[in-house]
């Protein structure tokens, strides 16, 4: 039985691409971005389930590890590295994994995203248990790297998401919690760095984000844990004080300095005025 292609890989809609002139290069490409949200909404029930998958894993105390290859897996570490300054959890809280190890990140790796045996070998270096979630990120849903890995946590039990662009893959058969945002044809055929790669980093925005809220690392709309490592941050952090406790801006500076964070400041404050 023939295999069937995936979504990604199909033919571009377009052709000739070295006649067009930049302004047609642009046009096009934008017109094919304005796509990938609209399919983004289609999955919104699909990734709610893995989102309160993951929130209810966490509450267990378990982690969310993401586990990709080539751009897809260097979605998966950006968006796991951004969640300790964004909401300030641990950096164990959020791992994502690539084929090939960190070298890949910036150089391709040959033959990584090969080996079905490997992303197991790697997920066992964090002992990988039962309260933890694992997504795997393929665009065209067929990676033996994440396939391989998804496939063995399962297999121990371990809750399985993924987020791959193509329907019907077989990363999205062996999940538990598949979501397949459809992208379609990319402008340069097969190049998932553009459409699917947008939409996999919408999703993973989606996840990260919508958990942090649940498990209360955000208040009202504020980043109130997030990690003061810069003067813009402590600027963003005072504003957020000065708004909240109607405080000049030296003196709310000066409680973020003391307390460490925003939300510290915030439970504290009114203790420290009696």
């Amino acid at each position: 039985m023939e295999s069937k292609q995936p979504d990604t890989e199909k033919q571009s809609k377009y052709n000739d691409l070295e006649k067009m002139s930049t302004a047609e290069l642009l046009a096009s490409i934008n017109k094919e971005d304005q796509t990938i949200a609209i399919n983004v909404h289609k999955q919104l029930p699909a990734i709610e389930k893995l989102v309160d998958v993951i929130v209810e894993n966490m509450k267990k105390g378990g982690r969310l590890f993401y586990i990709g290859a080539g751009t897809s897996g260097r979605l998966g570490v950006l968006d796991a590295s951004e969640c300790p300054p964004t909401f300030g959890v641990t950096s164990d809280m959020v791992i994502g994994l690539i084929a090939g190890g960190d070298t890949a990140l910036r150089n391709a790796v040959e033959n990584a995203e090969d080996d079905t045996s490997q992303a197991w070998k790697d997920l066992q270096k964090y002992q990988i248990s039962e309260n933890d979630t694992l997504v795997g990120i393929a665009a065209s849903g067929t990676t033996p790297y994440v396939i391989g890995g998804i496939k063995e946590a399962r297999k121990r039990g371990i809750s399985t998401g993924c987020v791959a662009c193509s329907s019907g893959s077989p990363l999205g058969e062996a999940s538990e919690f598949p979501i397949e945002v459809v992208t379609g044809p990319e402008f340069v055929t097969g190049s998932t760095r553009m459409k699917a790669g947008t939409a996999q980093k919408m999703v993973l925005n989606m996840i990260t984000t919508s958990t942090m809220i649940k498990l209360g690392r955000v208040k009202g709309n504020r980043m109130v844990d997030m990690q003061l490592s810069n003067k813009k941050l402590v600027g963003r952090g005072a504003q957020m004080i000065m708004d909240e406790l109607q405080v000049p801006e030296t003196e709310a500076k000066d409680l973020l300095l003391k307390h460490g964070s925003v939300r510290n400041v915030l439970l504290n404050y009114q203790k420290e005025l009696k």
